[in-house]
Formats: C-alpha cells, structure tokens, sequence
C-alpha cells in the first residue's frame, strides 16, 4: 500500500483526471477492508443513523455518534482520508458552532476532512 491519501494528493488526482474512489464505512472491520482495497477516501456518513442505528432518517444523529464512528474508522484506516459527515443542526445555527463541530471530527475523531450538505450561504 502507498501512503496515506491527503488533500494534495486528491487535488492532483482531479487535475489529472485521475478517478478517486470514495466509500462509506461506519465500524473497524468494514473501514479495513475498505482501506486495505485501495480506497482513496472512506466517509463516515451520517446515514448510520439508518444504516447502523436503524432509524428511519438522519435527522436524530448526534455529533457524539459521529464522532463515536469517525473515531473507529480512523483506527482502521491507514491509506485513505477519513471525512467525518456533519449531522443535522450540528453547523446550521452559525459558524462558531460549525468551526467548533468540525473541530470537534478533527481532534476527537481523528478525521482529516468535514463534510457537509447545503446549497445555500
């Protein structure tokens, strides 16, 4: 295995046109196999809510959950760039709260990146 997947790194694959594989995992085995496979980026998605949790939305998934699994998975992986997935409210009530949660993926959950879903400022 080469080493550890980062943003300059996949910034260089889009330039080239390179394809970048992206999967989601929520638990320790599933994110080694994942990693072990080539996986550029594993994505702790806020879908454990339905996936893991059996929920029937990701409305109920709390930042503490996220950064519960992100914590997992970043154990296991040691070639691909773990994102942790922003829950609901967790960075829609402002940009202090937003840059504390994202933190928050970065320093607990060990996550080299943050994503999060919206359209609009």
């Amino acid at each position: 295995m080469t080493s550890p997947v980062t943003i300059p790194i996949l910034y260089k694959m889009k330039e080239k046109g390179e394809k970048i594989i992206a999967l989601t995992a929520y638990d320790y085995h599933l994110a080694r196999l994942v990693d072990t496979s080539g996986t550029h980026m594993i994505l702790v998605g806020d879908s454990l809510g339905m996936v893991v949790q059996g929920r029937s939305s990701t409305l109920p998934v709390t930042m503490d959950e996220m950064i519960y699994h992100t914590k997992i998975v970043t154990r296991a992986a040691q070639h691909a760039l773990v994102v942790g997935d922003m829950p609901f409210m967790s960075y829609h009530t402002g940009i202090e709260t937003a840059v504390a949660n994202a933190g928050r993926f970065i320093k607990e959950g060990g996550a080299a990146a943050v994503k999060l879903e919206g359209g609009l400022p």
